[in-house]
């Protein structure tokens, strides 16, 4: 794993880790995002509320929110591919994205 690029949802900050009600799962993302960063991977976060033109200049993405709306959204990318759709990693995708990440940039896999 090289990149990866999540387009989110509209939401009030960057992260969505603001206001009164947090989504659980956004602190655990912006976490995963953050560890991604420090095995080398390079990573884009785009929200839809702050960065519309991100969305409009992707062709997949755009396409995918004109015949399914924000709905679709999360979108996360990995190395250009659409990886998931509609929702954010579960704890087990996301320690097995740190074990490509780990491996792709050559630090090992960690046991």
């Amino acid at each position: 794993m090289k990149s990866i690029q999540i387009y989110d949802p509209p939401m009030c900050c960057s992260t969505g880790v603001c206001g009164p009600e947090v989504d659980p799962i956004l602190p655990r993302v912006a976490g995963m995002l953050h560890q991604l960063a420090g095995h080398g991977v390079h990573v884009e976060r785009y929200n839809l509320a702050q960065q519309p033109v991100a969305f409009a200049r992707n062709p997949q993405v755009r396409a995918v929110l004109e015949s399914d709306g924000t709905d679709a959204l999360p979108m996360i990318f990995i190395d250009g591919e659409l990886e998931m759709q509609g929702r954010y990693p579960e704890q087990t995708e996301r320690a097995a994205w740190m074990k490509r990440a780990r491996e792709a940039n050559g630090a090992g896999v960690a046991e």
